[in-house]
């Protein structure tokens, strides 16, 4: 047998015996280099018998699972049991394609070995079927680790296909190069059509966005970038997008927020919502006004709800003609250059509108009028030819809404708002909103009409017992009544002045009151008629100087049980002839107080004196009719002027009544020296101490003794 591998002779055959065994030495070798090159490459093979279910793993394969032929099962369950289960289900549907299609199988998916540790395995493969056209029976591959092979722009590929978020890599050209999975599927296009193309042609509605402006900014300044922008139709969505830059070109993730950036705006509205509900109640109850109230609601919805807005007052829902008691008392518009067109509209629109038109429905009908498009031709439809119809037109509304202001089972107004058509249509959402505030308003309007009911009641009972003063020879006197600016406040001041006999040689002494009747309303305008009866009644019956009538109107009260409790002042100016030869008189004043403020005494040197201190301030009336009562004696000088006054005139919010006091002290050095006329003092003196909007009513009543004066 001759040697493997000897030469032969020139132009001699070579033997038969040695080729063959050279061509079994090949197959051999090559066997073994096989062997050894997947060894070296740690390769591990497996066939599963998709028939028997048997899975049967080659050592090389079970020490890449970190397991033996004992720990293995044999099984897909047991291969299922090892796979990390964030990859299992793409690992199993990897495996069913290649069964279903008898084509291939590639998966790269990490194992959890026994030990705890974590390894990358790619495995390839090939399902088989026995006869053309039958079913997989087999399927066989190989796997090997990745783990170290792939571990930079590999590990990096699968983070990205894995990763929630969507990215896509552009070059300097700004054409995508890579695109991964969630990526495909927000852009609505896969990778193999995207990679290559611009994204500028791509997506053209990004050229001049927020998306071309960040981007661009990113790749000049190279700063990455961060922000939130809305790309429209087809993918019309809100989403956050980062983008890095580097040499190769930028990178960009993103994510869809357009479910979050909804939620915002719903909570955004509802927010608004709240808020405009909120300024509208905090506005409306600040107001017993129903004018000043219409006023501001008009202000209130623009421009955060309308572009401008009329409010109607409806005095009397039911009336035979709609028309009759509407006023339009409140209007606004958010262009200043737009107000007198509205004013004008308004001052016309009611008596230009029809029987048809909406102002009629939402009254008769109490119900919502929505116009959601052509405002302007459906109004103006409604309205008779004339200028309420050209202001119309000018203001131009798109969309406009009309609802109903109720309270009480009435409607008290109407308030209607428009939008022009730079601004989107009013919907039924924008509706309910405006009912909603239709609601509050309604509601804040009923009250202060009721409140001007009764404070218009209330100040025509007190005004009615608010007789003029006596006109005596030498004696001026001058009263004064302000009713608070809140009708609530109404109902316990008032002043009086009268005549009561003099015993003596002089004329009648005058008498005279101020007093407050504790509490504010109908009832306490009531109770003050009834004391200030019985004061007068008893003063002028009885003759009883002001100490005395105080106690026996303390009697009285008690008697007939009257439960009210009130402050008052009482003074008496007596008239007594001088003595000595010379014709003349002299006046003596006297004077008590049951808990009121201090009366003032102007002398003709311009000092001012309180007329009450703490000890001879008694108690309020009605409280002990056995208390003993103070009174005090002056003569009062030629030009002396007194002061009497309810709490109206010193306190206040932010000022007390000591404060208030001491104020009035400092005025009355200011004003009264050089004011002859008593009706300007009390004027000068209402508006510096309470001005335009007093909180409490006020009774003021000014006398001053000037024996020079023509009677």
């Amino acid at each position: 047998m001759s040697e493997i591998g000897a030469p032969s002779a020139i132009g001699v055959p070579a033997q038969r015996e040695p080729v063959e065994m050279t061509a079994a030495l090949d197959e051999e070798s090559d066997r073994v280099a096989l062997r050894l090159a997947i060894d070296a490459a740690g390769v591990g093979a497996f066939v599963w018998d998709l028939v028997s279910g048997r899975l049967r793993w080659d050592e090389r394969l079970l020490e890449l699972f970190g397991l033996d032929e004992s720990s293995f099962g044999g099984t897909i369950e047991a291969f299922n049991a090892c796979v990390h289960p964030d990859d299992l289900a793409r690992v199993t549907a990897a495996a069913g394609l290649a069964i279903a299609t008898c084509g291939d199988y590639v998966a790269e998916y990490r194992v959890v070995r026994p030990e705890g540790g974590v390894r990358w395995i790619e495995a390839r493969g090939r399902a088989f079927a026995e006869t053309e056209g039958g079913p997989a029976v087999r399927l066989v591959g190989a796997a090997y680790d990745t783990t170290e092979v792939h571990e930079g722009e590999a590990r990096i590929g699968r983070v990205l296909e894995s990763m929630s978020s969507a990215f896509y890599q552009l070059d300097a050209e700004w054409r995508f190069t890579y695109v991964n999975s969630e990526a495909e599927r927000l852009l609505g296009a896969g990778r193999a059509h995207l990679v290559g193309r611009s994204v500028w042609e791509e997506f053209p509605a990004a050229i001049g966005s927020e998306f071309e402006v960040n981007y661009r900014s990113a790749v000049a300044t190279g700063r990455p970038v961060s922000f939130e922008a809305y790309y429209p139709p087809p993918l019309d969505g809100w989403y956050e997008v980062r983008a890095w830059p580097s040499p190769e070109g930028l990178a960009v993730y993103f994510v869809d927020i357009s479910d979050r950036r909804e939620a915002q705006d719903a909570l955004s509205r509802s927010a608004d919502r709240l808020a405009l509900l909120a300024s509208v109640s905090e506005g409306l109850t600040g107001t017993l006004d129903p004018t000043e109230g219409v006023s501001l609601l008009a202000t209130l919805l623009v421009p955060s709800l309308a572009d401008w807005c009329l409010v109607t007052l409806v005095d009397d829902p039911h009336a035979t003609d709609w028309r009759r008691g509407l006023t339009d008392a409140g209007w606004a518009h958010a262009d200043p250059a737009m107000h007198e067109t509205v004013e004008q509209y308004a001052s016309l629109r009611l008596r230009a509108m029809t029987d048809e038109s909406y102002l009629a429905r939402a009254i008769r009908d109490m119900t919502t009028v929505l116009m959601e498009s052509g405002a302007t031709d459906k109004v103006a439809a409604v309205l008779r030819e004339g200028a309420a119809r050209d202001r119309l037109r000018e203001l131009d509304p798109e969309s406009a809404v009309a609802v109903p202001l109720r309270a009480r089972g009435r409607t008290v107004g109407v308030v209607t708002a428009f939008r022009g058509g730079n601004r989107r249509a009013f919907t039924a959402d924008d509706a309910s909103l405006l009912e909603d505030i239709g609601v509050r308003a309604g509601l804040a309007l009923d009250n202060a009409r009721l409140y001007e009911e009764q404070r218009d009641v209330a100040e025509a009972l007190q005004r009615s017992m608010l007789t003029d003063p006596p006109q005596t020879p030498h004696l001026e006197v001058v009263t004064r009544y302000s009713p608070a600016s809140d009708a609530a406040r109404i109902g316990g001041d008032w002043y009086d002045a009268f005549l009561q006999q003099n015993r003596g040689p002089g004329n009648n002494d005058v008498v005279v009151v101020v007093g407050d009747v504790v509490g504010h309303d109908v009832e306490a305008a009531a109770a003050m008629g009834q004391v200030r009866g019985l004061l007068r009644g008893i003063a002028v019956h009885s003759g009883y100087s002001p100490a005395a009538v105080l106690s026996g109107v303390d009697h009285v009260m008690e008697s007939l049980r009257l439960e009210t409790t009130a402050t008052a002042v009482v003074a008496r100016l007596e008239h007594h002839p001088r003595p000595g030869a010379a014709a003349g008189e002299e006046v003596v004043l006297r004077w008590a107080h049951a808990g009121h403020p201090p009366a003032m005494l102007v002398g003709p040197d311009g000092v001012v004196t309180r007329l009450a201190d703490v000890e001879d301030n008694d108690l309020l009336l009605g409280l002990d009719p056995e208390t003993k009562r103070a009174e005090r004696a002056a003569f009062l000088e030629p030009g002396s002027t007194l002061l009497f006054y309810t709490d109206g005139l010193v306190e206040r919010r932010g000022r007390d009544v000591g404060q208030g006091i001491k104020a009035l002290e400092e005025l009355l050095r200011e004003l009264e020296p050089g004011t002859a006329d008593l009706e300007v003092l009390c004027d000068r003196l209402l508006a510096q101490m309470i001005g335009d909007q007093p909180e409490d009513d006020v009774a003021l009543l000014v006398v001053r003794w000037n024996p020079e004066t023509v009677a």
